[in-house]
């Protein structure tokens, strides 16, 4: 089985490089990182990932958008995407489920757990060699 791609979109490079290391070193996963919403959807187009982690809070164009983006290309529709955010009220968590997003990880996140995290919300099977 080979591994996984994950693009992380974020225009905090510390967030990044944590996520980063954390999924490559835990899960032998691939990671792709991107700093801007239009720079993440260009990414997942060329790239086809098999997740995308998208940060909410971002300038320019915020995570809502960029998803909105995602989702209305065919080429990236079916990309399932989480969204890494401060923002995790119940409300929030329901729009965000209403909109089609897989599900939600709130910042600060855990590095130790956030390949678990991912791979329960995907079903997914962590197998390192």
């Amino acid at each position: 089985m080979s591994a996984k791609r994950i693009l992380i979109v974020d225009n905090e490079p510390y967030i990044q490089e944590v996520a980063q290391i954390s999924l490559e070193t835990t899960a032998g996963w691939e990671v792709i990182t991107a700093d801007s919403g239009a720079s993440g959807i260009a990414i997942a187009a060329d790239r086809q990932p098999d997740a995308i982690l998208l940060d909410v809070m971002m300038p320019d164009m915020d995570g809502i958008t960029t998803f909105k983006a995602l989702h209305s290309n065919p080429s990236t529709q079916a990309i399932p995407v989480i969204l890494l955010t401060a923002k995790v009220q119940a409300a929030d968590r329901r729009r965000y489920q209403d909109l089609g997003i897989q599900a939600t990880i709130a910042k600060p996140f855990d590095p130790l757990q956030l390949a678990n995290q991912i791979a329960d919300i995907l079903n997914w099977s962590i197998e390192l060699s």
